[in-house]
């Protein structure tokens, strides 16, 4: 029985970091707390802001009053998508209610028209385009899944800056000749993702064919994705995994079985874990450096993405789930809200994660 013992110890061990890992309402209260104490912090405050005259010199509670905390635009948006998606999982939590509030506070009708105004402004074609703006669109799908009065409400105040947004995006993506595969904002394949699972939600046929069209003409005849070349330094999206991620939305299970074989045939079939290992960041309080983190919560949720589109026997999926633990825990151990710089975005990235935001339709 002593070739028992070591088996034991290692069930024993994934036990335990399985119940480390879980997400309970302790966890879910951690992550609250970074997104509360920044939807209305001003400043810092880093913001993109082309400027017509001099009436456009305001503070970002004058530019945006919905979106102006957490340092920059899209880091509010996807932090009050946060409050909404924590509140909704754990409605009797007690940060529930104080996260309902900052919502409420944000999202009035007055401060959705100035944000309106703002994005059709002059000179603003490209504001948070498209990352921001998939991200907008995150959070209106959270708030009409939420079978909550308050969040209804709040849906119908966000729609007409969800509807511009929409506008500027349905614009711009007929006249966008190539993607983006850069590991930052502009990246069109993970923005993609995100878009048609809010088109899908919101039964915007219109919408949904023009991304799934352009995800396919951009992406479908890729083959063997350079992922040695990843990370690039200041990534927080991965060029490769994203493209794979959104691509198990578009086609049916045999066929992105076949495609992925051939864009990422760099994915062992023996179990082994070690073919992506996660990025380290060597100093989180840098806020383009700490975008490594960011990366291993991406890459872990993306694996996890790609694997539930493969058949249950597919040879590959003890590798990708094994790199997509690996991503998880590294990814998840930096969410520690000590350097603003990571804390006001990164418990987005580590709720999208846990949570399947990109897998579960709940």
């Amino acid at each position: 029985m002593r070739w028992l013992i070591p088996f034991l110890l290692l069930a024993s061990a994934l036990m335990a970091a399985d119940n480390t890992a879980e997400f309970d309402v302790h966890a879910a209260s951690r992550f609250a707390r970074l997104a509360l104490a920044c939807v209305h912090q001003e400043y810092p405050n880093k913001i993109a802001h082309v400027l017509n005259s001099d009436a456009d010199v305001a503070p970002p509670r004058s530019l945006t009053p919905a979106f102006y905390g957490c340092f920059d635009w899209h880091s509010s948006v996807h932090g009050h998508w946060m409050l909404v998606r924590l509140a909704r999982t754990f409605p009797s939590a007690d940060f529930a209610a104080p996260a309902k509030a900052a919502v409420k506070q944000s999202l009035t009708p007055e401060s959705i028209a100035a944000e309106v105004a703002y994005l059709k402004g002059k000179g603003r074609a490209s504001f948070e385009r498209p990352y921001g703006l998939a991200w907008l669109m995150q959070l209106g799908q959270e708030l009409r899944e939420w079978d909550d009065p308050d969040a209804k409400q709040l849906a119908a105040n966000l729609k007409p800056l969800e509807d511009a947004a929409k506008e500027r995006l349905s614009d711009w993506l007929p006249k966008l000749t190539n993607p983006i595969r850069i590991g930052e904002h502009n990246q069109t394949a993970f923005s993609f993702g995100l878009l048609i699972d809010a088109a899908r939600d919101s039964g915007d046929k219109t919408f949904e064919e023009l991304l799934v069209k352009k995800t396919r003409e951009f992406y479908a005849g890729d083959r063997n994705c350079p992922l040695a070349y990843e990370p690039s330094g200041e990534d927080f999206l991965s060029p490769c995994l994203a493209e794979a991620d959104v691509m198990r939305r578009v086609m049916t299970q045999a066929e992105f079985a076949h495609w992925l074989s051939e864009f990422l045939p760099q994915i062992p079939r023996n179990g082994r874990a070690d073919w992506l290992t996660p990025a380290v960041s060597m100093d989180p309080s840098d806020p383009k450096l700490a975008h490594l983190d960011g990366l291993n919560l991406s890459r872990a949720w993306m694996l996890e993405g790609i694997a539930s589109a493969l058949p249950a026997n597919d040879k590959r999926l003890a590798s990708i789930r094994g790199a997509a633990a690996a991503h998880r825990e590294k990814g998840l151990a930096a969410v520690t809200g000590e350097h603003y710089e990571g804390g006001h975005w990164l418990g987005s990235f580590a709720v999208y994660l846990v949570t399947k935001r990109g897998i579960s339709n709940k």
